[in-house]
């Protein structure tokens, strides 16, 4: 939670008076009116409550439901058990809460008086969840934001202040409170919301009767769970205004699609750019549209472009571990890409997972003798996963059985508990403000293609996610050296070849001081970059947007804050810089190739088939 003192903003706590006018626009103006809207929208609420509980009745949906709800409570318990063992805690802790909330108090009862508040107010977050005026302008809701923040402040203190919890049990404990305090923030009640409470009075209900049919909606399109809806879909379709980049899929496995870009210059570079993209969610991320499309700037550039799409697995995959991914998506586009252009270099890209897997596979080429990749640049890739951030909180023993036994029912992870985690990260913008502009306000979200491609989930073979987690995020097997492949002991020190590493800095999933760290372990040359911004929004910055900014320096060894201060910033678009690089390693052209170059025929137009499966 940010504790970024409000710019210029006089807290309501301070303001002098009451206005008695303040309360008019919340008073009902037509009972009746309300109390059938009302009564409709809990016909609706009836209606969503029933598509929810009709699948787990006729038992398609099993919710582990005790599962997550017995690692809250052993953790808070903990946490709980420090304060509790010794009086002396209890009443310090008692205390810290109640003298909080008894300045609230006192500072709102004496704006209710007429009078101005002696007791000094406290400096709150810049929370963009409290911008209406009517926050700090109305008392009774300025109290609420401030005993909101006093109390989610009391609570992360509890965690950071108690002793003897071991690393991983703080960390828990601390994500913990912030999905709690997120859920229990005053914006997302409808009598504790000013501007949804107005909204209500002045509508008569009828927002809550379109927000309800709305939630009925939403949990039937996510057949019995609730698929909180971000974007207008309706406006997005892939491969009619989303990834249109001209192109072939001219190869095919088990695992992934194969597509070859059509040139758009008189010459490209002698080595052709072959993608490896994350496999939990789909390739597109870098082909949104022309205007975002990283892919077709690439094409723009001279790039013989080549990406990987992977196949939305189901039971038929769960075998599928790690080497597999390797051997029939890494390796089978190499080969691909040669039958293609007879090139036996190339330059690769991995993007998040996709640049650990490609990490991994560049290690045990230089085991096997394969120096098909000449150069590497890795979006936002973990290898070292010391300081991997919030997703660590559902790694430990203990659920990763849970989850590997439900994933052996079904041969996969549904893509729906993937992406929930991810907004669990970011639950005070991912989660909320949309179930308060959804359910509440009754509002269509706005149309929104980074959205729209964040919805589009995708399954995770039972066997490869199995293997990252506990290989990677549980053991940190790559990064100690120790992580096995087809009978191999891996190590990045034997991978020798010119690395771009690009980290963003307000990274969430793969943390800027993560990548940084794991900059160190390859036994090559390292370019190490810090763009603005975060996970998606840091590398998806096309030039012509003059967006953001990025920072270059030495080498990436010592502490990541050290790097960062010596570093120099440059405003926009990191990706001329990258191109400047990569020509700098080879920038020999050839005439642009044919997509196929006669070896190998079409098989269907670029984005491809399994890119439209849905999860």
């Amino acid at each position: 939670m940010s504790r970024d003192t409000e710019d210029g903003a006089t807290s309501g706590a301070t303001a002098q008076g009451f206005d008695p006018k303040l309360i008019e626009p919340y008073i009902v103006k037509d009972p009746e009116a309300l109390a059938l809207n009302v009564a409709r929208a809990l016909e609706n609420l009836g209606k969503a409550a029933s598509t929810w509980l009709a699948p787990r009745e006729r038992g398609e949906i099993v919710d582990p439901v005790s599962q997550p709800l017995t690692e809250l409570v052993k953790t808070m318990s903990k946490v709980a058990e420090y304060w509790m063992s010794d009086p002396k805690r209890t009443l310090e802790a008692q205390g810290y809460l109640l003298a909080g909330m008894f300045g609230a108090w006192t500072r709102t009862a004496q704006r209710l008086a007429g009078g101005e508040s002696t007791e000094p107010s406290p400096p709150l977050p810049n929370d963009k969840r409290f911008s209406d005026e009517d926050w700090q302008r109305n008392p009774f809701f300025d109290f609420l934001r401030q005993v909101y923040f006093i109390g989610s402040e009391w609570a992360e203190r509890m965690v950071r202040d108690a002793e003897g919890l071991d690393e991983h049990t703080r960390h828990k404990a601390a994500f913990y409170v912030r999905q709690i305090t997120a859920a229990l923030s005053p914006a997302n009640f409808v009598v504790t919301n000013p501007q949804v409470y107005r909204e209500t009075v002045a509508s008569h209900g009828e927002n809550l009767v379109r927000g309800m049919r709305m939630l009925a909606e939403d949990i039937a399109a996510g057949g019995g769970d609730l698929r909180l809806r971000h974007t207008d879909y309706s406006k997005f379709a892939v491969g009619e205004n989303m990834a249109v980049t001209p192109g072939k899929v001219i190869a095919q496995s088990d695992i992934c699609e194969i597509l070859q870009y059509e040139a758009a210059t008189g010459t490209v570079l002698k080595r052709p750019l072959l993608i490896v993209p994350p496999w939990i969610n789909k390739f597109y991320i870098l082909d949104l549209n022309p205007q975002k499309s990283f892919i077709k700037w690439c094409v723009d550039q001279g790039h013989t472009v080549f990406a990987i799409s992977w196949v939305n697995p189901d039971e038929r995959h769960s075998t599928k571990d790690w080497e597999a991914y390797i051997r029939e998506g890494v390796d089978f586009a190499l080969e691909t890409v040669e039958k293609a252009t007879g090139e036996t270099k190339v330059n690769a890209i991995g993007y998040c997972v996709g640049g650990t897997l490609l990490s991994t596979a560049l290690a045990l080429h230089a085991k096997e003798r394969n120096k098909r990749i000449a150069s590497a640049t890795l979006f936002t890739t973990q290898v070292d996963f010391t300081h991997a951030g919030d997703l660590k909180v559902f790694v430990d023993e203990e659920q990763l059985d849970a989850m590997e036994e439900r994933m052996r029912a079904s041969g996969y992870l549904e893509g729906s508990k993937m992406a929930s985690a991810f907004n669990m990260l970011r639950a005070s913008e991912l989660i909320w403000p949309y179930f308060v502009n959804n359910y509440l306000k009754g509002e269509e979200p706005m149309p929104f293609d980074l959205l729209f491609w964040n919805s589009d989930s995708t399954r995770m073979a039972a066997a490869n996610h199995s293997f990252y987690l506990r290989n990677c995020y549980l053991d940190n097997a790559l990064s100690k050296g120790r992580m096995k492949i087809a009978g191999k002991t891996l190590s990045l020190k034997d991978v020798k070849i010119p690395i771009y590493n690009l980290a963003t800095r307000e990274d969430h999933i793969a943390p800027a001081k993560s990548v940084f760290v794991g900059s160190s372990l390859f036994g090559g040359p390292v370019t190490f970059v810090l763009s603005g911004a975060g996970h998606i929004a840091g590398v998806v910055n096309p030039p012509g947007k003059q967006k953001y900014q990025y920072w270059t320096g030495g080498a990436p060894t010592g502490a990541f804050e050290d790097w960062l201060e010596k570093a120099k910033e440059t405003p926009g678009s990191w990706w001329p810089h990258w191109q400047t690089w990569v020509e700098s390693l080879d920038g020999k052209r050839v005439p642009a190739r044919k997509v196929g170059g006669g070896a190998l025929n079409a098989i269907a137009d670029a984005p491809g088939t399994y890119v439209l499966e849905r999860a």
